[in-house]
């Protein structure tokens, strides 16, 4: 500008000049292109965690299935104990006089020990119920965070389609989608 009320523009105020009046693109792709970015990173952050969340499913479902084993084998050990207690009881009404007391003891100690043996057992099945509990968690998390990943590549595809088109409800929609993604992100983050 100079003095005097004569104007003059140079060529950078036409294009700031033409860009407030018709819209810049150039400057609108760029603000869709970092967003997009930002999109992605948040995406790719989200995919770790529930990749990580199916992995621990896994583990914990493994961890279920070792402890029903442990469990298992306890139990047969407990019907082992059952059957031995049940012979001695056979024994016991079979035996001759000098005999019985050998026989009482030994159900004694057998009922004993299917007691120690059931304790054992229920707390096996009990730690498997807990394993089978956490892995179901992890698998409810891991579905969250696979939504939120998902919402998130439809956002960048939409940014992609606005992008191209020059829609601005599109863009919108993609701001919208990528919002709902963040937003399951989050609740997958809390274990909601």
């Amino acid at each position: 500008m100079s003095g005097g009320g004569f104007h003059v523009h140079g060529p950078h105020d036409h294009e700031l000049e033409h860009a407030a009046q018709h819209g810049d693109h150039k400057s609108h792709a760029g603000g869709i292109a970092v967003v997009t970015a930002i999109i992605a990173t948040i995406g790719a952050l989200f995919a770790y965690q529930g990749g990580a969340t199916q992995a621990n499913a896994g583990l914990f479902k493994n961890n279920a299935a070792i402890k029903k084993t442990e469990a298992s084998n306890q139990w047969n050990y407990y019907q082992a104990k059952s059957s031995k207690q049940n012979l001695s009881e056979l024994a016991l009404e079979l035996a001759p006089e000098a005999r019985k007391k050998f026989y009482e003891e030994e159900i004694k100690r057998y009922k004993a020990e299917k007691g120690e043996i059931k304790v054992a057992a229920e707390k096996l099945e009990a730690e498997a119920k807990d394993w089978d509990k956490r892995s179901d968690s992890q698998m409810h998390e891991h579905h969250r965070w696979a939504q939120a990943t998902t919402l998130l590549q439809i956002a960048i595809a939409l940014a992609a389609i606005a992008l191209l088109t020059k829609r601005r409800w599109l863009e919108y929609t993609m701001y919208g989608v990528a919002g709902v993604g963040v937003v399951v992100g989050a609740l997958a983050a809390l274990h909601i």
